[in-house]
């Protein structure tokens, strides 16, 4: 990190009770610059939070504090000391998995996803689809209950209750998941090159319809979905020293 002990601090916070006491608390010892000349984003929340802010403040390095409940991509809470605690940071700067998604009326709707890319059935049949990574058909049809891709850093969330993959921060490489497939029975997945398409095709839409969604933004229903990494667009996140996000995601497959 190349920030001065004497930052410009915005903070945000969740909308929640801890939230909104810690952001008077700090607000009140550090003060509160406006979005224009901030230097650093101090986020007050848990993940969800981080994953807003991420998206609304693409290329400002945010800084979270854990006011929530897992805040996996958070820090610990704690008012004293917070300059040199941002400005000695570790940075993990993240790429977003850019989605495309064609619904049954012609549109196409896109949205960007820091975690992950997911498509699950929308009604009570399983969803069967078929699979391209760079417009080679690789699985003619996957009956499950959905599918994921996700990067590095979404590998702990969703795609992790899913039983699939930890991935290395940093690593040229993205998951592909399957939820609760029905047929392959032991399909266990895929690894695939961060520069790759994924696409999906729903067969059988009518019947098995499906839908998409990239970090909490969801189409309904979807005919077929395109992700693939966008490698333009940064995302930066600030971890205490020692406890980087390569840190917790190797962590987190020994538990």
């Amino acid at each position: 990190m190349s920030l001065s002990a004497h930052l410009k601090i915005r903070f945000v916070a969740a909308g929640t009770e801890p939230a909104q006491a810690a952001l008077a608390e700090l607000v009140a010892r550090y003060g509160q610059v406006s979005r224009d000349v901030a230097e650093v984003i101090v986020a007050l929340g848990g993940d969800g939070l981080m994953l807003q802010t991420l998206h609304e403040r693409a290329g400002l390095p945010i800084y979270g504090m854990n006011c929530g409940t897992i805040g996996f991509l958070m820090n610990d809470y704690a008012v004293e000391g917070l300059h040199a605690r941002v400005a000695a940071a570790e940075e993990a700067v993240l790429n977003p998995l850019a989605m495309r998604a064609g619904t049954e009326d012609g549109q196409v709707h896109e949205a960007l996803a820091i975690n992950d890319v997911s498509l699950l059935r929308a009604g009570p049949q399983a969803a069967k689809l078929r699979i391209s990574v760079n417009g080679v058909v690789r699985m003619e049809e996957l009956v499950c209950d959905g599918a994921i891709v996700c990067t590095p850093a979404g590998s702990t969330a969703y795609n992790y209750s899913a039983h699939g993959p930890i991935l290395p921060i940093g690593s040229d490489v993205l998951a592909l998941t399957a939820v609760a497939a029905f047929r392959p029975r032991r399909w266990r997945g895929a690894i695939v090159p961060k520069s790759a398409t994924v696409r999906f095709d729903v067969l059988e839409p009518e019947k098995r319809p499906v839908m998409a969604d990239a970090d909490g933004r969801s189409v309904r229903p979807v005919l077929w979905v395109e992700t693939r990494s966008e490698p333009t667009i940064s995302h930066r996140i600030l971890f205490e020293t020692g406890h980087g996000l390569g840190e917790r995601l190797m962590r987190e497959q020994f538990v």
